[in-house]
């Protein structure tokens, strides 16, 4: 299949050759879902934790007598039953939230997910893309001439200049093709790849 190109100032070039089994697969709406929550999951550090009846500060004294009060008997304020009392299945610190993958399943999502970009007109190849000076003023300025505001960047090489001048702008990520993600692929409205980054991405997922 074929991808469209664009200049650094925005004009259409000759389209590109892509791969068909990294551009043009099928959706697979249930194989983007487990991708995509095994990364959030994967993402946890599970250092939450829950105080069991036993690590609850409280006094041990019996909060009332046994008999002839009519409330339900009780031993001490820790329990379980008691406001400001111990869980009794408290959540450890060393919980493990992490999901497996496989590698054949992960390669897949990122395809699903490269394909339904291009079917929805969301990616975008581009000649190159650099700055010469780390201004933000300079960056936006070149991704104004693109059109572009919410957008994803995909290159090659990560130069300093590029990362320093696009670190301040909100809506916008530069990444190399080894960093990229499910989260960051979907979460943009655009997806800028240099034709470097293409091949780049053939390589690795094709």
């Amino acid at each position: 299949m074929e991808l469209k190109v664009i200049n650094a100032s925005g004009a259409a070039q000759a389209a590109v050759a892509a791969s068909d089994a990294l551009f043009g697969r099928e959706f697979n709406e249930a194989l983007v879902h487990q991708v995509v929550t095994a990364y959030f999951a994967n993402a946890r550090s599970g250092n939450r934790a829950q105080k069991d009846r036993a690590e609850v500060k409280h006094t041990t004294k019996k909060p009332f007598r046994q008999k002839g009060t009519g409330r339900a008997r009780a031993g001490m304020p820790s329990s379980p039953l008691w406001r400001g009392g111990g869980r009794t299945f408290p959540n450890s610190p060393d919980e493990n939230f992490s999901q497996k993958v496989n590698r054949k399943m992960y390669r897949a999502g990122i395809a699903t997910i490269l394909s339904q970009l291009v079917r929805e007109d969301r990616l975008v190849v581009v000649d190159g893309f650099a700055v010469d000076t780390p201004k933000t003023k300079a960056f936006a300025e070149k991704l104004a001439a693109l059109q572009l505001d919410n957008v994803l960047i995909i290159t090659k090489e990560l130069d300093e200049n590029l990362y320093l001048a696009s670190r301040n702008l909100p809506h916008v990520l530069v990444l190399e093709p080894s960093q990229a993600d499910p989260v960051s692929l979907v979460r943009f409205k655009k997806v800028l790849l240099t034709r470097e980054a293409l091949a780049a991405f053939e390589e690795m997922f094709a």
